[in-house]
């Protein structure tokens, strides 16, 4: 089993989720008695946060890619970001090591392929929705035997923009989880609906907190789920 290094801490919430589904995917794969190989560089979130605040993504970045020098100096064979914001700075991390980068990107749209859907509604962060970089992957993950398509990103309406950070930032970030955003993140799922989604993204880590895979007919797609999933079978010899 290759040996998997995180960049966690941003938030610890996040990183959690995924240590537990990388881990229970491993005991799925081989037995209740196996773990997997992992490596974690959980960063103090504040201080990244205040980055992102003042804009400073060269700052950022570049503390990124010290994370993933320090994991790959450590024996990692490949690098996870336990983060979708933070992917806005991947060219860093991807250009400070020579293990590669497990990119959130590339594990949904790989979902998004074999679920066939090629327009997805989007539902995270005013960043995340307002900069196109969460898709945009130049060398994606191919469907055997299916065809490529673009994908098309359907956005909820601007004034949800504000909404949806408060939820994120306000509440599930910090542990809270309230019924009233439950049914406001329903809605906007709904809105997407209306717009030809065929799938709904949760393009922010914690948002699986409020919203399950029966809330829709269309598949709910959670990144943050999907992309684990996919550093583990990564990590078990999988594409």
């Amino acid at each position: 089993m290759k040996r998997l290094g995180l960049i966690g801490g941003i938030g610890w919430e996040s990183t959690a989720q995924y240590y537990r589904l990388i881990n229970g995917a491993v005991r799925d794969r081989f037995g209740s008695l196996y773990s997997a190989r992992m490596l974690i560089n959980s960063l103090e979130f504040q201080s990244l946060d205040l980055l992102v605040k003042e804009n400073r993504w060269n700052d950022a970045g570049a503390m990124l890619a010290d994370a993933a020098r320090t994991l790959e100096a450590a024996g990692a064979e490949g690098i996870a970001i336990c983060s979708n914001l933070m992917h806005y700075v991947a060219e860093h991390v991807e250009a400070a090591v020579d293990v590669p980068l497990l990119h959130i990107g590339d594990a949904v749209l790989r979902e998004l392929r074999a679920a066939r859907a090629s327009r997805v509604g989007l539902i995270g962060t005013r960043f995340t929705l307002e900069h196109d970089f969460l898709l945009q992957r130049p060398n994606t993950w191919p469907v055997p035997g299916r065809p490529r398509r673009p994908i098309r990103v359907l956005l909820p309406a601007e004034v949800d923009f504000d909404r949806l950070d408060r939820i994120i930032y306000g509440e599930v970030c910090r542990g809270v989880v309230r019924d009233e955003s439950r049914q406001t993140l329903l809605r906007i799922g709904r809105d997407l609906r209306a717009q030809g989604a065929q799938a709904i993204l949760l393009g922010s880590s914690e948002l699986g907190l409020l919203l399950r895979p029966d809330d829709f007919t269309e598949p709910l797609i959670d990144s943050t789920e999907v992309h684990a999933l996919a550093a583990a079978r990564w990590a078990m010899g999988g594409s």
